[in-house]
C-alpha cells in the first residue's frame, strides 16, 4: 500500500444489532459472559427446511429505528444497517453531515453476502400469485447488495467516498480495510461494516447448498468449532457498523481513539478447499502483520474464523501456528460467534467490535459451548479471561475461498 502512514485509521464509534444484543452494551455483556443464544429457527416459511438452528435477532423493531417511508423501501438487512449506523454515529458523536462536518468528509462502505432475500421473495410471490401490477417499484433496489450503503449515505447526507464489497464472508474485513485506506488517503470519516438477514425461506434454501451448513437440531450442539463434534456452522442475522476516523480528526473533536486499524491482507484459495486455506490464511496473516509493522509475538489475542468443519478448523489452527510459531500455541484464541451464529459478511465485523471492546475492558471473551478442544490452540472457553490485550488479530474465511486478516491495536497504544 502507498497511503501515507501519517494518517491512521481509528475506530471511534461502534453500533451493533445482533442476536445477542441490539446495542453495543448488551452485545458486549452477552459476549463476555459467553452466552449461547442460538435457537430453533422460528421464521415463517422455514419450519419444514432442514436448517434447524440459527442466530435470529428477535427483539428488533424496525419501526422504532427507521422511518416508515424507508421501511417499505428496504429489506431487513438494510434496517439492521441503518439502525447500527445510527448507534455508531451517536457513539462517535457525529450527526448529519450538514451540521458539524462537510458532507464530503464522510463516506460509507458496507459488505453484503446475499443482499435482501426477504424483500425479494415477498415481491416475487406477489408477481407469481397476483401479477406484475402488484410488484412494488422498490423491488429493483431493495434486494441489491449496495442498498445499505446507499440508504445510509442518503439518509444522513454523506457525500464522501461510498462503496460496497459484494463478497464472501471475508468481505466484512475487506470493507473495514477499504474504510481504513480511504481515511489514509484523506477522507476524515467512513461509516463501515456489514449486516445480513439470511433467515428467510428463499435465502435458507440457497444456503442448503453449502455442505458446511449445520443440520443439527440441538442448539447446544449445532455449532461447536475446534471440537471433535464439529458438524458445521450455524448462520445468523444482524451485524455491526463502525465509525472509522482519522486519528487527527478524532483528537480535534475531543474523542478517544478506541483502536486503530493498522494492517490487512487478503488471499483466495478456492471454494471449500479447506486444506488449501491453511496456506492462504497464513499468507493473509503475514501480509496484515507486515502492513501493521507487527511482530508475531506482539499479537495478544486471535478472534478466529471458526467455521466448525473439522478440516477447516484444523487448517486455521495450523495457519495460526505457521505464522506465529510457538507463540501461536500460547496466544489466547476465541470465537464468540459460536454463541451467536456465523453472520456471513457481518461475522468478522462483529468480531472486530468484540476485539475493540475486549482491549478496552481487559477481558478476552470465551468461546460459548466449546470445551473438548481437539486442536493445538489456547482456545478461551468457559469464562472470560482477564488480560491486557493491546494487539488483536481478526481472521475470516469465506465459503467461496476468500481469506482475510486484520490487525487492530488498542487506542492507548496509538
Amino acid at each position: 500500500m502507498s497511503e501515507p502512514r501519517s494518517r491512521r485509521a481509528a475506530v471511534t464509534g461502534i453500533g451493533v444489532v445482533a442476536p445477542n444484543g441490539t446495542s453495543t452494551e448488551t452485545f458486549w455483556k452477552s459476549v463476555q459472559e459467553g452466552r449461547n443464544v442460538l435457537d430453533k429457527v422460528t421464521r415463517d416459511g422455514c419450519e419444514h427446511l432442514p436448517m434447524r438452528v440459527a442466530g435470529e435477532v428477535r427483539d428488533f423493531d424496525p419501526a422504532a429505528a427507521v422511518e416508515e417511508r424507508l421501511i417499505v423501501q428496504t429489506d431487513r438487512f438494510t434496517h439492521f444497517a441503518m439502525a447500527a449506523a445510527d448507534l455508531a454515529l451517536e457513539d462517535a458523536r457525529l450527526g448529519r453531515a450538514d451540521t458539524d462536518e462537510s458532507p464530503f468528509d464522510i463516506g460509507v462502505v458496507t459488505a453484503a453476502g446475499s443482499g435482501g432475500g426477504e424483500f425479494g421473495q415477498r415481491e416475487l410471490q406477489q408477481l407469481w400469485g397476483k401479477g406484475s401490477r402488484f410488484v412494488g417499484p422498490y423491488q429493483s433496489i431493495a434486494w441489491f447488495y449496495a442498498a445499505s450503503t446507499g440508504q445510509i449515505s442518503i439518509r444522513r447526507g454523506f457525500k464522501g467516498p461510498c462503496s460496497v464489497v459484494a463478497a464472501d464472508e471475508a468481505g466484512g474485513l475487506d470493507a473495514l480495510a477499504h474504510a481504513a485506506r480511504a481515511v489514509r488517503r484523506g477522507t476524515d470519516v467512513i461509516v463501515a461494516g456489514s449486516t445480513e438477514a439470511p433467515i428467510a425461506p428463499y435465502s435458507v434454501v440457497c444456503q442448503l447448498g453449502y455442505e458446511e451448513l449445520s443440520r443439527e437440531a440441538d442448539p447446544t450442539r449445532a455449532y461447536r468449532p475446534f471440537t471433535e463434534q464439529a458438524c458445521g456452522f450455524v448462520p445468523a442475522e444482524g451485524g455491526a457498523m463502525l465509525v472509522v476516523e482519522d486519528t487527527g480528526s478524532a483528537r480535534r473533536r475531543g474523542l478517544p481513539v478506541r483502536a486503530t486499524l493498522d494492517g490487512h491482507a487478503s488471499t483466495f484459495t478456492g471454494a471449500s478447499r479447506w486444506a488449501e486455506s491453511r496456506a492462504g490464511l497464513a499468507q493473509a496473516i503475514r501480509g496484515a502483520l507486515a502492513e501493521a509493522g507487527c511482530a508475531p509475538e506482539e499479537v495478544d489475542v486471535v478472534f478466529a474464523d471458526a467455521l466448525g468443519v473439522p478440516e477447516a478448523d484444523r487448517a486455521e489452527a495450523l495457519a495460526i501456528t505457521d505464522v506465529l510459531g510457538a507463540h501461536g500455541r500460547r496466544v489466547p484464541v476465541t470465537a464468540p460467534k459460536a454463541g451467536i451464529g456465523r453472520g456471513y459478511c457481518a461475522a468478522p465485523v462483529l468480531d472486530t467490535a468484540a476485539a475493540v471492546l475486549a482491549m478496552e475492558h481487559g477481558l478476552i471473551p470465551p468461546t460459548p459451548g466449546v470445551h473438548d478442544i481437539c486442536h493445538d490452540l489456547d482456545l478461551v472457553t468457559g469464562s472470560a479471561r482477564a488480560a491486557r490485550p493491546r494487539t488483536a488479530l481478526v481472521l475470516s474465511r469465506g465459503l467461496m475461498g476468500s481469506n482475510s486478516a486484520l490487525v487492530l491495536r488498542h487506542g492507548a497504544a496509538e
